[in-house]
């Protein structure tokens, strides 16, 4: 049974980018990644705000932003020291304050990667 679940939005081509690299690191198969964008797929919470933010359940918990990567980042042994960092305070308020940065200029960066190559 997976230690995580990570709730992602599989229209976006940058998460599905992200998503890929993270199932092939998740060699312990520790993370249950769940496609928001699929409409048959029951979400814990309103489907805009998953596809808003990153959110992954750990430990029963619900988290989002950097919490949520953190919990995904512990899941995996390559990441885990990145996660179990994000445990101490400060550093969780500078990895959601870096989050919070990359979700505005996150559609252009979507706007990029859906243009099809030459």
């Amino acid at each position: 049974m997976a230690e995580v679940t990570v709730w992602f939005d599989g229209a976006c081509p940058l998460c599905r980018r992200e998503i890929a690299l993270m199932r092939r690191l998740d060699r312990r198969d520790a993370i249950a990644f769940v496609d928001v964008a699929d409409d048959n797929v029951a979400c814990p919470i309103d489907r805009r705000e998953l596809l808003a933010r990153f959110h992954a359940t750990e430990d029963g918990k619900l988290l989002s932003g950097a919490a949520a990567f953190a919990a995904m980042w512990r899941a995996i042994p390559k990441l885990r020291p990145l996660g179990l960092a994000a445990r101490n305070p400060l550093v969780l308020r500078f990895l959601e304050r870096s989050y919070l940065l990359f979700l505005k200029g996150r559609p252009r960066l979507q706007a990029l990667l859906s243009r099809p190559g030459p």
